[in-house]
């Protein structure tokens, strides 16, 4: 089926119409209308080839909401019309004991991703959500929950799950202590979710200047971590602390703001940082981890979890013509929080 697209030709090109060709349906595939699709700063990246494994044309686009309209005959999860939702991958081995512990974005084998990928069976590649209507296999389809706002929900599919994940690997509750560095897409999410599970949770910004934001959200207070004195005040303050943000920076401030065996979580920078200086992870017995998406039951979980709370992302909602300058704005952070595309303006 040939399906109206955006797509990237080179990493010099701007994003334009491109027409691409969906597989006809396999037994246990899922023919989707795209409804809304979420913009992810990982779609720029891939688009300019920022991490130098792209595969033009590109058609980003893996935070995708839609409604079923075709269903493989051994498909049973799912019927026509039913509201439905795809993430960051579309496929996995299905049989590695990370795939059969619900974490297939661990898969030991090559993990499919919904653009930017090979398909198992055919080795074509795969193309996102920037377009009309997507193939996904059953079992990488996810069930949008009554009551969800459609227009708002599809940054929840990465942005969400990113921050939801490491809270709930590291038991965030009610009276645990989290803190958010950065208040951008993944950070404002990572803000509503710890207070929908009751946590008490401050924002660690360079200034003041986003305090009415951090508050608006849910969070208790902003920790200004340009002022010496408020951070020494808040040692060992934090059971977890969530780092969003997505460029080299320097963590070593953060860490003694840990507690004993507490953990600072990066789920932002891809690549080098700043050198570490160890004293106070050792001393402290204080961990740093990383942590990506989540497997498909605990995204199904996290959008159960948004739909029962009504957490949603503050989106701004753009035509699909306006991606070239959405891409512009997010390169300036001139976005709260993240970018939604209305697919019935392609």
């Amino acid at each position: 089926m040939k399906t109206a697209s955006y797509a990237a030709q080179s990493a010099t090109s701007p994003m334009a119409p491109h027409t691409i060709e969906r597989r006809e349906l396999r037994p246990d595939d899922v023919g989707i209308e795209i409804l809304y699709c979420g913009v992810c700063h990982s779609d720029l990246h891939m688009a300019r080839n920022d991490w130098g494994r792209a595969m033009y044309p590109v058609v980003p686009g893996h935070e995708i909401v839609g409604r079923v309209t075709a269903i493989g005959p051994d498909v049973k999860k799912f019927k026509l019309g039913d509201h439905v939702a795809v993430g960051c991958f579309v496929d996995s081995c299905q049989h590695c004991d990370q795939c059969h512990h619900g974490n297939e974005h661990m898969c030991r084998e090559i993990l499919t991703e919904t653009y930017n990928g090979r398909d198992r069976v055919t080795g074509e590649t795969t193309y996102g959500g920037y377009a009309k209507h997507i193939v996904v296999k059953d079992d990488f389809v996810l069930r949008m929950p009554d009551g969800l706002d459609l227009a708002r929900a599809a940054p929840l599919l990465c942005a969400g799950i990113t921050t939801y994940s490491p809270l709930r690997t590291w038991n965030v509750g009610p009276g645990s202590r989290v803190g958010v560095v950065g208040l951008g897409g993944l950070g404002h999410m990572a803000v509503k979710l710890a207070v929908g599970m009751g946590a008490h949770v401050t924002v660690l910004s360079r200034s003041k200047a986003k305090e009415a934001d951090a508050l608006a959200l849910g969070a208790d207070r902003l920790l200004d971590t340009s002022d010496a004195k408020a951070l020494k005040a808040a040692a060992n303050g934090f059971d977890v602390i969530i780092d969003t943000v997505p460029v080299k920076h320097d963590i070593n401030p953060y860490i003694p703001l840990l507690d004993i065996d507490a953990t600072l979580v990066l789920v932002g920078q891809l690549g080098n940082m700043d050198e570490l200086f160890t004293v106070p992870a050792i001393m402290g017995r204080r961990r740093i981890a990383g942590s990506m998406i989540g497997g498909i039951p605990e995204t199904q979980e996290m959008l159960d979890f948004c739909a029962r709370r009504n957490i949603l992302p503050d989106c701004e909602m753009i035509r699909m013509d306006q991606i070239n300058e959405a891409f512009e704005r997010m390169e300036r952070s001139d976005v709260r929080y993240r970018f939604v595309i209305d697919m019935a303006s392609l």
